[in-house]
């Protein structure tokens, strides 16, 4: 009898749990916006992602497979032109009538500006002279401020929303994350009537899940917050911004464009002066530059990895990702004298 209950539970259970219909083709930029797509999608479908692996946006190439999987494609989600810069051009020749949604426009993202002068290296932005976002020497500070509020992630191509001096890395921030799935979630219900309740639920869990992440990573960084640090490259402010750590200074601007030796003695001059107890690598970039420039000063290595190019794609990736870089930082700092 127990066998036969059993049998008729398990029966019971396949015939009512939900049934989705099938979902949207969608594609994904790169790994932490697709962990939180991928999120909003569970029970659903699963999203394609292009910049796969170790890649880095930053010195990405597309492959036949993204051109494809562009073509084919419902729905889009990308930072925007300043963060993948590869993606510009193929999203007009390629997308088709697909809707593509700019998340860094999303309602409620918090913007900040690159910070430069001092520790942080000047970014190039097509114009000679510009003096506007400049600090003093020395100085870690810069203008928390947000950028002129965000606008209504679009329909289309017209992707000139001068993001030169804005900071692209804001899914560093998990609130901005909030920000960036309310709009995924509203998209792909648009897109998608069908499994609109599925996806409310999916944002629903994802957003107790980043509240709790957030709490997590206050409570890691918190003994650390006040040690100076040197990163690779300026991808952490807002992750700094949210948690008031002490980010002193950057190797390079721009990943893709390796620092000379006037540049890195200037940054080891800096740690020195400074204090900074740790430099921080990135996996996918050469570490050989961390140890120069700590050469001869106390203080120590880590690895950080913004964009997860570590870790597996899927839903929990974002979490990892994030609760790495805060235990790394605790790690490394906690050590340093």
């Amino acid at each position: 009898m127990k066998s036969t209950s059993a049998l008729l539970f398990a029966s019971t259970m396949f015939f009512t749990a939900p049934a989705f219909a099938a979902g949207p083709n969608v594609v994904v930029s790169i790994k932490p916006i697709h962990s939180l797509v991928a999120s909003i999608m569970q029970g659903v479908g699963e999203p394609s992602l292009i910049v796969e692996g170790a890649a880095s946006p930053h010195t990405y190439n597309m492959k036949p497979s993204n051109a494809s999987a562009l073509q084919a494609a419902n729905v889009v989600f990308w930072v925007g032109p300043g963060l993948e810069a590869f993606l510009d051009k193929p999203l007009d020749a390629l997308s088709g009538d697909a809707k593509v949604v700019e998340l860094s426009e999303a309602p409620g993202i918090e913007k900040l500006k690159f910070r430069e002068g001092g520790a942080f290296e000047a970014h190039d932005h097509g114009e000679e002279g510009e003096e506007g976002h400049k600090h003093a020497e020395g100085e870690a500070e810069h203008d928390h401020a947000a950028a002129p509020e965000a606008a209504e992630a679009h329909e289309g191509h017209d992707h000139d929303h001068g993001h030169g001096d804005t900071d692209m890395h804001m899914w560093l921030d998990p609130m901005n994350a909030k920000a960036m799935a309310a709009e995924i979630e509203k998209t792909l219900a648009a897109a998608d009537p069908d499994n609109a309740g599925a996806y409310k639920a999916n944002l629903e869990a994802l957003n107790k899940r980043l509240d709790g992440l957030d709490a997590k990573l206050t409570e890691t960084v918190a003994p650390v917050k006040d040690k100076p640090f040197v990163v690779f490259h300026d991808a952490y402010q807002y992750f700094e911004h949210r948690y008031k750590v002490r980010v002193a200074g950057s190797i390079t601007v721009s990943p893709e464009v390796l620092p000379g030796a006037e540049r890195l003695s200037q940054i080891h001059a800096k740690i020195k002066e400074l204090g900074a107890t740790c430099v921080f690598a990135e996996p996918q970039f050469e570490p050989k530059l961390i140890n120069v420039v700590i050469e001869g000063t106390p203080a120590k290595s880590g690895t950080l990895d913004p964009e997860a190019g570590t870790l597996d794609a899927g839903p929990d990736l974002y979490f990892q990702m994030m609760e790495g870089i805060g235990t790394s930082l605790k790690t490394c700092l906690a050590s340093a004298s």
